[in-house]
């Protein structure tokens, strides 16, 4: 098998029109000029249509700014502040722009605290990033009160021409947490809304939890949601998982449909779902052992993997699939693992691909966010925030959800900012209630320095390739117990840990650092298809868009 030599493509990017850079291989990256010196980091890569690509920036705390660039020469077009309009004389707060079969939305929030509502508008942006005067109301959601408000969370179709949309809030008082979903098509028109307010009782079951793991929309507009309750029957000893699909299929003119998956003596940690091209909805995470007395032990025994055939609503494999010897000694040490003892609960699904065989492959990265002191005065306080992004899990799967093979990146990366508010983001949480929905790093603290942690999963003709940034003097290294920690992430280089379908994994590695390099900005890219990606790459004041192609 080919391997891919990418990291030697990240140098030479001092022109100022787009050059091919070490073209080496099947593997080319292109960089446009210099990004104007305005003080402004982009933060997310929107897309690329209509001949350009679309970004965000941010300047200062939070100004939001679009910018648009030509998509040959990746020169900058314009760069525009997203000022959302007002709501009944009130502020808008932005959250997301949206590029939706080739339109521009920018989407924003208000809570409206007569009504008790948290609202959600969107509003369509020219190709040139001008605002509508004229907005359209997306959610008008009931909430308790403020601070239970909830959050909003989006998901685009794979074809990208209709949105996902989610609000999840808590109603305390009433032992219940409602849902509303809805779908748009690409002129935000309403495609079908479900809402549902579901009532439990956490008193009288121990070590009750209840969360909303993930959503998900397919390649026919099909639209899914995953329910997992668990508590703990002490009269019976056992452990109880409710886990289930709410499905709303097109074909069904979006009733909802009740997809049950029957568990027992494991406990479901956490769940992303992917949908597949075989019309298939699988669902992986991690799961727990459970004792004799019904009591889960919480920490990580291994993956599992559930395959749900849309056609029939149907369970067609469930597969619990234990951390390997060689695997968990990588995780926590021989000693640890000769004991037998199971992994800490710190590892968030980074990234599901589909293999070419209809399989699996699930990166885990360890995932901490630090809060720490408040220093200042009053409204002025700062707030301390470390983000640390360390080794990912990598487990592959075969189409029954069986394991195939497992290893581990070895990687420490960790970046401090201060901020004026400790809302980092990620999910939401009210006593025994959640929204699981994979942590993120909010958009106000990227730009700072968080968007240089993480990977870059590269997958293509059966063969997975993985950039990350790295310490210089962690050349050639893929032993965990001797990588040191990236925290310096403006002197860092590009490293390519490459998998062989067995899961043997080697590492390439730059020749030399080169000084004043660029460095890319694995928090910050998009990926058009399975060849090509535009990635963000800065170094202190200088930043460039690139172009990074696949080519065989």
């Amino acid at each position: 098998m080919k391997k891919i030599l990418l990291v030697i493509a990240f140098f030479l990017a001092g022109f100022t029109t787009v050059t091919a850079q070490n073209k080496l291989e099947n593997v080319s990256l292109t960089y446009g000029e210099e990004l104007p010196d305005d003080g402004q980091k982009i933060v997310s890569i929107i897309g690329e249509a209509n001949n350009k690509i679309y970004a965000i920036a941010i300047k200062g705390k939070d100004n939001f700014m679009l910018k648009i660039f030509e998509s040959g020469s990746m020169k900058q077009i314009s760069s525009n502040p997203i000022d959302l309009p007002k709501m009944n004389k009130k502020e808008v707060d932005f959250e997301e722009v949206f590029l939706i079969n080739g339109k521009l939305f920018a989407i924003g929030s208000v809570y409206d605290r007569k009504e008790k509502e948290f609202k959600l508008v969107g509003t369509q942006m020219s190709e040139d990033g001008v605002l509508s005067k004229n907005g359209v109301m997306l959610f008008e959601a009931e909430v308790a009160k403020k601070n239970l408000r909830g959050d909003f969370y989006f998901k685009l179709s794979p074809d990208e021409t209709s949105l996902l949309a989610m609000h999840v809030s808590s109603f305390p008082k009433e032992d219940a947490v409602k849902y509303e979903v809805k779908l748009f098509d690409d002129n935000l028109k309403t495609l079908f809304t479900n809402t549902e307010k579901v009532a439990f009782d956490d008193k009288k079951k121990r070590d009750f939890q209840f969360t909303i793991s993930d959503f998900e929309i397919n390649y026919n507009h099909d639209a899914f949601l995953v329910i997992n309750e668990s508590y703990r029957d002490s009269k019976k000893k056992e452990k109880i998982e409710r886990f289930e699909i709410h499905a709303f299929k097109k074909a069904n003119n979006y009733t909802k449909e009740v997809i049950d998956i029957n568990l027992k003596d494991k406990e479901i940690i956490n769940c992303s779902m992917i949908s597949t091209q075989q019309n298939t909805v699988k669902l992986v995470g991690f799961y727990s052992s459970v004792r004799d007395n019904g009591k889960a032990n919480r920490e990580l025994k291994g993956v599992y993997n559930a395959t749900i055939d849309v056609a029939t609503n149907t369970t067609t494999s469930i597969k619990f699939n234990e951390f390997d010897y060689e695997t968990k000694v990588k995780l926590i040490g021989e000693r640890r693992a000769k004991k037998g003892k199971d992994v800490k609960p710190l590892y968030n699904i980074h990234t599901i691909i589909e293999r070419n065989d209809g399989g699996l492959i699930v990166l885990s990265e360890y995932q901490m966010t630090v809060i720490g002191n408040s220093a200042g005065i009053g409204p002025l306080a700062l707030t301390s925030i470390n983000y640390i992004r360390n080794e990912i899990i990598v487990t592959s799967l075969n189409p029954d959800g069986s394991l195939d093979w497992g290893n581990v990146v070895p990687k420490e990366q960790d970046a401090s900012v201060s901020t004026l508010s400790i809302n980092v983001g990620g999910g939401y949480a009210g006593g025994n209630f959640a929204v699981g929905i994979t942590a993120s790093i909010p958009l106000t603290q990227m730009g700072k320095g968080p968007e240089y942690l993480g990977a870059i999963p590269i997958y293509k003709n059966g063969e997975l390739n993985i950039l990350i940034n790295d310490h210089v003097k962690n050349k050639g290294i893929t032993d965990i117990e001797e990588i040191r920690s990236m925290g310096n992430y403006n002197k860092a280089v590009p490293s390519l840990f490459i998998f062989d379908d067995a899961g043997n994994i080697s590492r390439k590695d730059p020749e030399e650092a080169i000084k004043n390099e660029l460095v890319i900005r694995p928090g910050v890219y998009y990926r058009k298809n399975s060849r090509e990606y535009i990635v963000y790459s800065s170094r202190r004041s200088k930043d460039k868009l690139g172009r990074m192609i696949m080519e065989n």
